[in-house]
């Protein structure tokens, strides 16, 4: 069994003791003990965290974020995932939940790691965002924080974050609604599909009697309305279920939980107790007291039942995984030798520290839309490649910079995303480059695609046409590669060639 990496510094510590709880939760869950729990959580997240690493993504290191990556979480719980697949390939299955063996050997698992177009909409449209607005959301939604402690975490300003939330769910609901329609589809669903955008959009609006039938027989349009509706409280299990795949409902009900631990909810109602409002207001205050001071046994003792092992097997081992508490505290992280230990009071309770990256000034703290790059990236799974045509020598500085990234690749398809930077205000414009290989673009979004030969171009759409001034353009596509795929060249932006970004 792998030894869990050291942070490299305090932001990393940080990051670890926020996502070490997550994910031996969902460990857990796809386990059949503690221990074997504790193996895959801890390999899931040594190769979580050097795949962060390596694309740039840990908070406060790398240039930013590279497209089509989730947030931290996400990502780790993805890495059990896949850490267990590669278990039961190996001949490990054994270790696993019996009814996760049989998901990974369905065609439930094969959409998670087949071509982007017919992975689940939540996972593709919350990839698809920047990714403070999709850490916004899952925060919020999935991980049950409060408002203000997730304000904390990103460096947002606790009175705006509501209003930010909000924005974030109707964008996640954009995205979401152009992966549906950019998803393999009859000639049935596509007939529903505007019917289904009309009438998730409003809580007072009637799902006609055509439309329902059609819901409960189709599973990918009915996996779309959860993701589409915005009201009602079925998001946060359309998230999860989309992102996590197995177990996700059973995840979203631990983090709760978790956080109703963490918070202390859940204490009995002190209305009913009698007295006066001056009494009652005393007794509260020294509950808050002996809260503070047993914060800790609370957190080891939800860890302890949530690692129980219970006997029996069949119907009476799976009700008994059900009743398990969450595993409820960020600081059971193991520490390792290079771990920083700064990070309690003087009290013994894990104090609050704010990541490097994302700590707010102390005059001005941060809103969304200072962050927020100009264009949205498209979704996909793995890190790319920057490259670009030859650039101008001699001459003058060239006016735009260009990044090509490699997002996924299959056997005969990949899905690529440009960004191109611009020194000049735009009001308009097309991106053109050469492709090395035969490759032959046949999507493309936020951008109208156009190919002759080996050169192909990207013509902006009717809503990002203008481009600040030393701003960027984004736009994404999928095509077909047939023996080699090799990076584009030859990039230019309205006729003026660009340099690598």
């Amino acid at each position: 069994m792998p030894d869990l990496p050291a942070p490299q510094d305090a932001t990393e510590a940080e990051l670890f003791s926020e996502c070490w709880d997550a994910v031996l939760s969902y460990a857990d869950l796809c386990t059949s003990g503690s221990l074997t729990a504790h193996q895959l959580a801890t390999e899931a997240f040594t190769s979580g965290m050097r795949g962060l690493r390596a694309a740039g993504t840990v908070p406060g290191r790398g240039p930013g974020r590279r497209p089509g990556r989730l947030p931290a979480i996400p990502e780790l719980l993805t890495a059990v995932r896949n850490t267990a697949a590669g278990w039961e390939a190996g001949g490990q299955g054994h270790k696993l939940d019996p009814d996760l063996r049989l998901w990974l050997n369905s065609g439930a698992a094969a959409r998670f790691a087949g071509p982007p177009p017919g992975r689940p909409v939540a996972l593709r449209g919350l990839r698809d965002m920047q990714e403070s607005d999709a850490a916004l959301l899952w925060l919020a939604e999935v991980e049950a924080l409060p408002l203000p402690a997730v304000a904390r975490r990103l460096g947002l300003d606790p009175a705006t974050v509501d209003g930010e939330l909000d924005q974030v769910r109707g964008l996640f609901r954009g995205r979401c609604h152009r992966a549906h329609l950019d998803s393999p589809m009859d000639a049935e669903c596509r007939a529903y599909a505007r019917l289904l955008d009309a009438v998730t959009r409003s809580a007072g609006a009637e799902t006609p009697a055509d439309l329902s039938r059609h819901l409960a027989t189709c599973a990918p349009c009915a996996e779309a309305a959860a993701c589409l509706r915005l009201h009602g409280g079925g998001l946060p299990a359309a998230i999860a279920g989309g992102v996590v795949g197995w177990g996700g409902l059973a995840y979203l009900e631990r983090r709760r939980r978790a956080a109703e631990v963490r918070l202390g909810a859940g204490r009995p109602d002190e209305a009913g107790t009698g007295g006066d409002p001056e009494e009652r207001a005393g007794r509260g205050r020294a509950l808050r007291g002996g809260l503070l001071a047993a914060a800790v046994l609370l957190s080891a003792l939800a860890l302890g039942v949530s690692m129980m092992p219970f006997g029996g097997s069949g119907e009476d081992t799976a009700a008994a995984r059900d009743d398990r508490q969450p595993v409820a505290d960020p600081g059971t992280f193991p520490v390792t030798s290079g771990s920083p230990s700064s990070g309690e009071s003087a009290s013994g309770h894990p104090a609050h520290r704010e990541p490097a990256s994302a700590a707010p000034s102390a005059t001005a703290p941060r809103t969304r839309h200072e962050t927020r790059n100009p264009g949205p990236e498209p979704q996909g799974t793995s890190s790319g490649t920057t490259g670009a045509g030859p650039t101008r020598s001699g001459g003058p500085a060239p006016t735009c910079r260009v990044a090509y990234d490699l997002v996924d690749q299959w056997p005969d398809g990949f899905q690529a995303t440009v960004t191109v930077t611009t020194a000049e205000a735009l009001t308009g414009w097309q991106v053109a480059w050469s492709f090395r290989d035969g490759q032959q673009v046949g999507q493309m979004w936020d951008a109208t695609a156009h190919q002759d030969g080996s050169r192909a171009t990207a013509t902006a759409a009717d809503y990002n046409r203008s481009v600040a001034a030393h701003s960027s353009l984004s736009f994404g596509f999928i095509a077909s590669w047939r023996d080699r795929n090799r990076t584009p060249y030859e990039f230019t932006l309205n006729g003026e060639t660009c340099a690598a970004g």
